[in-house]
């Protein structure tokens, strides 16, 4: 913490007796600290998530230190209140600094403490307090049972603190490189539980050894005043990467639609496959071989494997009860429904409201939701877990291309946390690990509508003709994908059902997602809408 002025700092200081390490007992400063100029700086961070929503007021739920040899930092909780009636939490540490070039962007308050100017700052942006965290997690004791708990793993050892740096473009979390070797994630939103990102992380690769997702080496947790122990910050092994699989698909399909024109292919003439069945890549027809190449294919049975594997791991624990697999029922079953025919009548509502957005074919598939609002609504209702004889387990929940990395001709599986609108108990409920394959079947949906849309002028086709590749493609990515995940589980005995149960669960998971997308596209992007009101139509159509 710099304890010299290097230049006079011109803003009129907020003045507080006492020293640093007490100011936050100072109810004076609290009241200022929580102040408007507190909610100006919370409104403007990347990983604010109420931007769409009122802000009513800010308290500090608790604060703990984050200190070494004497060093100290202030991990603050903070709910923030909505006039809509509801609240989040977020963590954001602060640090104490003189020097008035530092921070220009990320200062909350001018202040004065025993005549000292300075400012109040986000201490993420202080290199000394990243030091600090990554010293403490290395030097953590094997059995913490302290209010701040730092943790390591046995293979985060012998390491020394070399440097660090901002990952780059952040969202919901600030992570740090560090000596180029580990990532620290911040969670900026913060809840009541351990977070499912730390829980699985560890899980997969600490007491399971899957090899195909960041190794976790270490966390920051908080027992709070409740007695329970929330997750601060995680820390995994640094995966070299050529970037995301969903980077990675764009590129490969925006190849695959070119070859359109360029093999003079009669997109009517293409042999077509149920998206629901099982091709090995040696099945597939040379006409859809010679239209879109093996390599992509090869990737897809890549992927599968490596999804498969994951769920074999995740559906092999028989001690930890937070990972052990679970069969379905009525609990399962009505919490479920409840869930979905919320969402449901929601994204209806959104539709109604924004059927003005929309023109073409995104028109006509929204007139038809509407039309079959009854049957999609019957559909969902028609969850019977007495049919069901497969079994659910803990699954990563946000399942996309996005959370992929791409190294050396294979995947990496990212990003645990689960899905952005769900609360922290729903994120960890076990469910299908088809669940999981039907968030990636939308993501290649959209990665191949994507390409369309990104590339409007370079296919020489109608439009009409590119969505019927489409979905000529789509097919033959769900088929080959099906196939080996199949065979792969079904190898390993993890139970997913039988033929058609796996079927039944597999249209119930994308129709779930899809009614899911709806309101994004809506709000963002309605000609997007076109995607997921697409992927509702194939299912009631199938």
């Amino acid at each position: 913490m710099p304890d010299k002025i290097i230049k006079t700092i011109p803003q009129a200081a907020f003045e507080f007796e006492g020293v640093w390490e007490d100011l936050l007992e100072n109810k004076d400063f609290i009241k200022v600290f929580l102040s408007e100029v507190l909610e100006d700086y919370i409104i403007r961070q990347r990983w604010y998530g109420g931007k769409a929503s009122k802000l009513k007021y800010i308290e500090l739920s608790e604060y703990f230190r984050i200190q070494q040899h004497g060093e100290v930092y202030f991990g603050l909780l903070l709910e923030i209140d909505f006039v809509e009636a509801f609240y989040h939490h977020y963590f954001l540490p602060i640090a104490f600094v003189t020097d008035v070039d530092f921070a220009k962007s990320d200062r909350i308050l001018p202040i004065k403490i025993q005549g000292q100017k300075g400012y109040i700052i986000d201490a993420i942006n202080l290199e000394a307090f990243r030091k600090l965290v990554f010293e403490r997690i290395l030097g953590a004791a094997p059995f913490d049972r302290t209010k701040v708990q730092y943790h390591r793993s046995e293979s985060f050892k012998d390491v020394v603190y070399e440097s660090s740096r901002f990952m780059g473009l952040e969202q919901s979390n600030t992570s740090i490189i560090y000596n180029e070797q580990y990532v620290l994630k911040f969670f900026r939103r913060i809840f009541a539980d351990k977070n499912p990102d730390y829980e699985m992380s560890r899980f997969l690769t600490e007491i399971k050894d899957f090899h195909n997702t960041p190794a976790y080496q270490g966390s920051l947790n908080i027992i709070d005043s409740d007695e329970v122990n929330v997750t601060i910050a995680l820390m995994q092994k640094l995966v070299p990467n050529e970037g995301d699989a969903w980077d990675y698909m764009l590129k490969e399909l925006h190849g695959v639609f070119l070859n359109l024109s360029a093999k003079h292919i009669a997109i009517d003439t293409l042999p077509t496959v149920d998206m629901f069945e099982r091709l090995q890549i040696n099945e597939v027809r040379p006409e859809i071989i010679d239209w879109v190449g093996l390599n992509v294919l090869v990737k897809i049975r890549q992927l599968a494997i490596r999804t498969a594997e994951m769920h074999i791991v995740l559906g092999s624990e028989f001690e930890d009860t937070a990972f052990t697999p679970n069969h379905f029922n009525g609990d399962y079953e009505v919490w479920l429904k409840n869930r979905l025919l919320y969402q449901f009548q929601n994204r209806l509502n959104t539709i109604e409201n924004r059927m003005h957005k929309l023109d073409g074919m995104a028109l006509d598939l929204a007139k038809e939701f509407l039309e079959k609002k009854n049957l999609i609504r019957k559909r969902i209702t028609n969850f019977d877990w007495t049919k069901l004889k497969g079994e659910r387990i803990r699954v990563h929940g946000d399942y996309h291309l996005g959370q992929i990395l791409v190294t050396d001709g294979d995947f990496f599986i990212l990003d645990f946390e689960g899905e952005p609108e769900s609360t922290i108990r729903d994120r960890k409920v076990k469910q299908p690990p088809l669940k999981d394959v039907a968030g990636l079947f939308r993501s290649f949906h959209y990665a191949i509508y994507a390409t369309i849309f990104n590339n409007p002028e370079s296919y020489n086709r109608s439009q009409e003709e590119l969505f019927k590749a489409a979905e000529i493609l789509y097919s033959y990515f769900t088929s080959v994908f099906l196939g080996t995940y199949t065979e792969e589980i079904q190898n390993a005995n993890l139970n997913i059902g039988y033929n058609q149960e796996r079927i039944f669960i597999l249209k119930y998971c994308l129709l779930e997602k899809a009614v899911y997308e709806i309101g994004y596209e809506l709000n963002s992007r309605p000609q997007w809408a076109l995607i997921p009101l697409k992927g509702i139509s194939n299912i009631l159509n199938h």
